[in-house]
């Protein structure tokens, strides 16, 4: 072969190797996951709410698929939230076992690190543009920020709870501000959820040269509670006081007037058909939440504590208007966002949730699922769900229900069928072995 030509197969070749993975690059969605706080399943007027709506929701949730049998890693914020950043059980890494983590000194050492990759971070190692805006608590530390743990940006707070007027978090009569952007301390004034759906629609906004990935985690509908107009706690008075169904029902329409101007944002951007977007919440709901008749609330394992709504929405790959009974968990929208976004989990630290994005087509049928829940700090209780069947230990005895049949949870069939109640608590034993031990209770402190 002629010198010359040589050259130019080989600079043709070349080209090629650049142009293939910008082309397939440019093929990858952006992501948009949003967590609710302390959402109760049927607090959504899609999934049941009665004395208030939630159009947006509903339509966003009209708009793809909708889980009717969605859990939360944990009945309560931090652990679930671990679940979420590392794809994996809580009680895997020592910030999981925090139920959840707080404010105190044994705390402040305890959070999120890079020595375990995060999704945001494994997003971010394959060519996305990384952000949180919202509730983080997984750690107060410069080490333990979304800054340090994969997040190119990040705009909320550290805390568990915070004041959504004054922004300030903390025991009562030390509360201190907590509101950052990045790792700086951020003074601003305005209501939490509507700071938030301002931030993310400058991010949605702004000129983007990679495909985004897009962490929002609402604070509402966690206390305390107050709505657009409301007045600061004072720092002598308790956060979980004072609330009311009027107040609910407005951080409730807050939230849904947020989601709402974000996926017009999203539209105006010339956006939505190449973003997916994942609705979920952290755990059950609280006083004033509707449980969906489900057995008691959050900080339980029951499945009031545990069922939350979810539904996705990508539009020409997901049917619209379509519900699955198919088994979910926090960790598989983690599955999901990786598979979705080219990305790989290290192998030291392997996925404990699936891929929900074929079931989301129609690609694939629905998947046998088992899952375990572990509560040892504040409550002492465990759980599986083994397809229908789900075993449960509270402080009070053990159970077994078919759950697809009784979603209440008020037959218990341990007794008539004790091969399989037998079975469940020693998969769960097996399974116990495989994490860290239960943290240190605070039952006696």
């Amino acid at each position: 072969m002629h010198k010359a030509t040589h050259y130019i197969i080989r600079k043709a070749v070349g080209l090629l190797l650049i142009i293939i993975p910008l082309f397939s690059y440019s093929q990858r969605p952006n992501i948009i996951y949003i967590m609710t706080d302390d959402m109760g399943y049927g607090d959504l007027s899609g999934y049941g709410r009665k004395d208030y709506a939630t159009p947006n929701l509903d339509k966003l949730a009209g708009q793809g698929i909708k889980f009717v049998n969605a859990y939360s890693a944990a009945p309560v914020c931090t652990p679930t939230r671990t679940a979420f950043m590392t794809g994996r059980y809580p009680a895997r890494i020592p910030v999981g076992l925090k139920e959840p983590l707080v404010k105190s000194r044994e705390d402040s050492a305890v959070g999120l690190t890079a020595e375990h990759p995060s999704v945001a971070t494994l997003m971010k190692n394959a060519g996305y543009e990384t952000a949180l805006i919202g509730k983080w608590h997984l750690g107060f530390q410069p080490q333990h920020y979304p800054t340090s743990n994969g997040f190119d940006y990040f705009f909320g707070f550290l805390a568990g709870a915070v004041d959504y007027i004054s922004h300030k978090s903390g025991h009562t009569g030390q509360r201190a501000h907590d509101l950052y952007e990045n790792d700086k301390p951020y003074y601003t004034e305005g209501y939490l959820t509507e700071l938030f759906t301002q931030k993310a629609v400058a991010f949605l906004e702004k000129p983007h040269n990679k495909p985004f990935f897009l962490a929002l985690h609402f604070n509402a509908s966690h206390w305390p509670w107050q709505g657009p107009g409301d007045k600061p706690y004072e720092d002598s008075v308790d956060h979980r006081s004072n609330g009311s169904p009027a107040k609910y029902a407005a951080m409730m329409k807050s939230l849904d007037d947020g989601i709402g101007i974000i996926m017009k944002s999203l539209e105006d951007a010339k956006l939505t058909d190449q973003t997916i977007v994942i609705f979920t919440n952290d755990n059950g709901g609280e006083r004033f939440s509707d449980n969906g008749g489900l057995s008691q609330s959050k900080m339980s394992l029951w499945e009031g504590g545990i069922r939350v709504p979810a539904f996705v929405r990508w539009p020409g790959k997901i049917k619209a208007g379509t519900t699955t009974e198919q088994l979910a968990i926090t960790m598989d929208w983690t599955a999901t966002i990786l598979a979705a976004g080219g990305a790989k989990a290290s192998t030291a630290f392997p996925l404990d949730g699936i891929d929900m994005m074929p079931i989301c087509i129609g690609k694939e049928g629905i998947k046998d699922r088992t899952f375990y829940w572990r509560t040892s700090q504040r409550r002492n209780q465990k759980a599986i769900r083994d397809g229908n069947w789900k075993y449960l230990q509270d402080e009070k005895g053990e159970y077994l229900f078919d759950v697809s049949k009784d979603q209440a949870e008020k037959n218990d069939l341990k007794e008539k069928h004790k091969d399989v109640f037998i079975r469940l608590k020693m998969k769960f034993g097996e399974w116990e072995k495989t994490v860290l031990p239960p943290g240190e209770s605070l039952l006696d402190k």
